[in-house]
């Protein structure tokens, strides 16, 4: 549907591609992943070469559920992925950092389950999945407990609240 190209306050280029209906208009999606971006690149120490690049892809939950399948085996919707590709043997990004893809139903159907709104929720994944493209994970509890606490640093920085209901700072 749209596929337009960003800086604006963001630390590096974002292509955005808007692949569904229903998703907020463009000039506020590039606004929403701009203000997350730069937050997060400041409040976690993330670095990137200069020039570089990563993707935001807004589709549906059927266009995800094949990605989900077929790059994680797992065959239903999930609300965001994240697809790193270059990160240095130093933890920088770029040129290509990665792409983050997110669905919009499950985005929606989440938020109102946690009773928030649909621009946190979203904001909450664009740092979610900006974390995963620099190298972040919850594979393990300690790698979630530093990762969760990031986020809740970050998403508080944007007056969002603890999406995971702990306390606004993790030690």
């Amino acid at each position: 549907m749209s596929d337009g190209r960003i800086s604006g306050d963001a630390p590096f280029a974002i292509a955005v591609t808007i692949e569904a209906a229903g998703w907020p208009d463009e000039a506020r999606l590039e606004a929403l992943i701009a203000q997350a971006a730069s937050v997060a690149v400041d409040l976690a120490d993330l670095e990137a070469h200069p020039g570089s690049e990563l993707s935001v892809v807004f589709t549906d939950d059927a266009a995800i559920r094949v990605l989900n399948r077929d790059y994680r085996g797992k065959d239903k919707a999930t609300n965001v992925l994240s697809f790193p590709l270059d990160v240095d043997e130093d933890g920088i990004a770029g040129p290509l950092i990665g792409d983050i893809i997110l669905a919009r139903e499950t985005l929606e159907r989440e938020a109102g389950e946690q009773g928030v709104t649909f621009e946190a929720h979203l904001t909450h994944l664009i740092v979610h999945g900006v974390l995963h493209l620099f190298g972040y994970d919850h594979e393990t509890d300690d790698d979630a407990e530093e990762m969760e606490g990031r986020e809740i640093a970050i998403l508080a920085a944007l007056g969002i609240a603890d999406p995971y209901g702990m306390d606004p700072v993790r030690e």
